[in-house]
């Protein structure tokens, strides 16, 4: 593919804007229940379980219709998708913030996960990849350097809204915010034009099509990505409770769990500097500082903190990962159609991954719970390199 095929890459400003787009979106979905839990079960009394079980229900449908997005991106749809995302994802937090009854929040947050799989990081890669080509890596990297920020900024501001003006209003405020923000951001950082395919490059616009050897490949990567799925979300909702099980308290393990998001930050930061290398170089990395950082976590407490910025690292490598690994594995072509098919089942294993991980710690305690995620961690290694496997021919190519 040659460079008058390929759509120039966006300046810093437009990278800015998505970067923001993104914080926003996860603000408002994905990362939203964190501090939205305690005001609505002290308020309603409704119980914690079906609380956070919305948010399972959410992931779930998000993930259910990943694959549908995707054709709809193949389709030339991804902006209008992108920008329509803000007015749905804004939808159902208005439901939830006037929701009178708990099947009502449930039904809220059910329209938040539609818009989940409009907006957030898969759709957003997929537009980028299409629009792009290869060159997509580089914003796509700029893109979770600002994004990263995500936690940081949106938790605060979130919790001192809350403690304001109470959860009902905060949830409609940001509802109105959203849906304000989110088509400009879309409309003004996501412009380009579609890649015009290379006639080296063979379409591969669904798994099923691909050859043999990279159907082999497709299997492994979508291994590759539930584990680390399952990986991010468990440490998301128990790192505090493995943490207290070593025996810090409850101010320290968070003031440590707070170190997440500018390790993540680092990492990519050195990524985007960093001399140029294939993903899956990447991967093998990121996979390997995960199992670094929970094996440090089942050692002595004093070395937490290692512990707690190695897992950090890797995790912060993998969400680049997300965009710029299929994307070389398969090309621009079939990105689209490829990345939402990859989505699916990560994001089902991520809906399922608090129930399961409460079942563990509810019979086993949060330690038995550390075990099995560095087992995972482990196996995640060996997915990794089958996938160097499959590609060794392409490696013993590069310049």
């Amino acid at each position: 593919m040659t460079d008058s095929e390929v759509s120039p890459t966006p300046s810093w400003l437009r990278s800015l804007l998505l970067g923001l787009s993104q914080i926003f979106a996860w603000g408002g979905s994905f990362f939203l229940m964190a501090v939205l839990i305690g005001p609505v079960t002290r308020e309603t009394g409704w119980p914690s379980s079906w609380v956070y079980g919305s948010l399972s229900l959410s992931i779930f449908i998000s993930g259910l219709l990943a694959p549908a997005i995707g054709k709809q991106i193949a389709r030339q749809r991804g902006r209008a998708l992108l920008m329509n995302s803000g007015w749905v994802i804004g939808a159902g937090l208005m439901m939830v913030g006037l929701a009178p009854v708990l099947p009502v929040f449930i039904l809220g947050w059910c329209l938040i996960g539609v818009g989940m799989s409009m907006g957030l990081y898969d759709a957003l890669f997929a537009t980028l990849g299409q629009q792009h080509g290869l060159e997509a890596k580089k914003i796509i990297t700029h893109i979770t350097l600002i994004s990263g920020f995500a936690t940081t900024l949106t938790w605060p501001s979130l919790a001192w809204l809350m403690e304001q003006f109470g959860w009902r209003s905060t949830c409609v405020g940001y509802a109105i915010f959203l849906s304000l923000i989110i088509p400009l951001l879309y409309h003004y950082g996501c412009r380009g034009q579609r890649v015009v395919p290379s006639k080296k490059v063979r379409s591969t616009a669904l798994p099923s099509e691909l050859s043999t050897e990279n159907q082999a490949m497709f299997r492994w990567v979508v291994i590759n990505f539930m584990i680390a799925a399952v990986l991010m979300t468990a440490i998301s909702v128990q790192l505090i409770a493995i943490l207290q099980a070593k025996g810090l308290a409850l101010k320290s393990a968070i003031q440590l769990g707070a170190l997440i998001g500018p390790c993540q930050v680092g990492v990519r930061f050195l990524d985007l500097i960093g001399p140029k290398k294939h993903p899956i170089w990447s991967a093998l990395i990121s996979s390997i500082l995960v199992l670094a950082g929970l094996l440090i976590l089942g050692l002595d407490v004093s070395l937490a903190t290692a512990g707690v910025v190695f897992y950090s690292l890797g995790n912060g490598i993998r969400s680049i990962l997300r965009g710029t690994l299929p994307l070389e594995l398969f090309g621009p072509d079939s990105f689209a159609i490829v990345l939402g098919r990859l989505a699916r089942p990560a994001l089902i294993a991520q809906a399922l991954t608090p129930l399961a991980g409460g079942y563990i710690v509810e019979h086993g305690g949060p330690l038995v719970l550390l075990v099995v995620l560095a087992a995972l961690a482990f196996l995640n290694i060996g997915v990794t390199m089958a996938i160097k496997h499959q590609m060794t021919p392409r490696l013993s190519h590069e310049p």
